[in-house]
């Protein structure tokens, strides 16, 4: 059986699930420049640039200590409506909705974006399906909402941010997988399937797909002189010379760039 082409019929016709066209793969070396940025740094250079509702709120890093930098790949639940869809089926209905579909869809590099609305009764995901995406190349899992099975994903070793761990399954409460590759939200910030997300021990920070080079030209220059800048502090600099780069701190950090090996 096909699995891949059977829907989910509902009444008036309504079909699940609801899917968008795939994304296109983030350039390795635009995702490599990346690497070197914090979130903090994105987050205030985005603001600068005037993108402000990019940091995803209330999670946490359930890896401390990890860092990704990946294209969203994006599932969306929604409330439950008993005559469209449910959980009193699970094992069933689950493995025809967006849940599956969207792992399917993984690409190498990416990172999965849940909008589960915050819900602290619903598992996403378990052990299964991040054993399945991690095989697929998926780099880590931001969910706005819980996960299960957490004594086995652990080892698997995926950093996920999310609100926490449940019992639950995905559809056991009052939501239920209803689309991917979609718009989603996750903490009143927007989420565009191909969007850069960048995710670390301070948080989450979602970079427009079509703005990362930009930001990435920037970042790299602040982290530089923040480089420049840490070895004068720690060193017992003037603080108003070197923090931020007054003008002759700033001549002084170009002819520290210039000679650096």
């Amino acid at each position: 059986m096909d699995y891949k082409n059977v829907k989910l019929i509902a009444p008036a016709g309504l079909t699940l699930p609801i899917n968008g066209p795939a994304h296109q793969p983030a350039d390795t070396k635009l995702i490599h420049s990346l690497q070197r940025v914090s979130t903090a740094t994105a987050s205030a250079e985005l603001h600068r640039m005037g993108i402000r509702q990019t940091y995803i709120e209330g999670l946490r890093n359930f890896h401390p200590g990890t860092k990704i930098v990946g294209s969203a790949v994006t599932l969306q639940f929604m409330p439950q409506r008993e005559d469209v869809a449910s959980g009193m089926d699970q094992e069933h209905k689950e493995k025809f909705s967006a849940l599956w579909h969207v792992f399917t869809s993984v690409q190498p590099g990416d990172v999965l974006m849940v909008q589960a609305w915050g819900h602290t009764h619903t598992g996403v995901v378990g052990e299964m399906l991040t054993t399945y995406f991690k095989g697929r190349g998926g780099i880590g899992m931001v969910i706005d909402g819980c996960f299960r099975d957490w004594p086995n994903i652990q080892p698997i070793g995926t950093p996920i941010w999310a609100r926490a761990s449940t019992p639950n399954y995905a559809s056991q409460d009052k939501l239920f997988p209803w689309a991917y590759n979609v718009p989603v939200a996750l903490s009143n910030v927007l989420v565009l399937p191909g969007d850069i997300i960048i995710a670390d021990d301070d948080g989450i920070v979602c970079v427009p797909e079509k703005m990362a080079p930009q930001l990435a030209e920037i970042a790299l220059d602040h982290e530089d002189w923040e480089d420049f800048s840490r070895i004068k502090l720690a060193e017992g600099g003037d603080l108003f010379k070197y923090y931020p780069l007054n003008e002759e701190g700033h001549a002084e950090y170009l002819t520290w760039k210039a000679n650096r090996p």
